[in-house]
C-alpha cells in the first residue's frame, strides 16, 4: 500500500530531489545531485508517516520497522 501523499510534501522539493516509496509504502527523498538518498524531507528534515511508528521508548531520530520477512528492525 503506498503513502497518501501531501502535494506539498511534492511541491517543496528543490529541484534536484525526487522521490521514491519502497514496496511497504515508506517514501523516500533522493538528492540526483549528490546521489544519495533519505528517509527525511529535504526542506522540512520530517519523515512522511506510512506506517513505521515511532515510539516514545525510542532514542530521538529512530522508529520501529519490520523487513519483509517479519523481523524488527530500528531505522534511523
Amino acid at each position: 500500500m503506498a503513502a497518501d501523499l501531501n502535494p506539498d510534501w511534492v511541491s517543496c522539493l528543490p529541484s534536484t530531489w525526487s522521490y521514491g516509496v519502497t514496496r511497504d509504502g515508506r517514501v523516500f527523498f533522493i538528492n540526483e545531485e549528490a546521489k544519495s538518498t533519505t528517509w527525511l524531507h529535504p526542506v522540512t528534515g520530517e519523515a512522511v508517516v506510512t506506517g513505521h511508528r515511532k515510539t516514545p521508548d525510542l532514542p530521538t531520530g529512530w522508529e520501529e520497522g519490520y523487513t519483509f520477512e517479519g523481523a524488527r528492525c530500528f531505522i534511523k
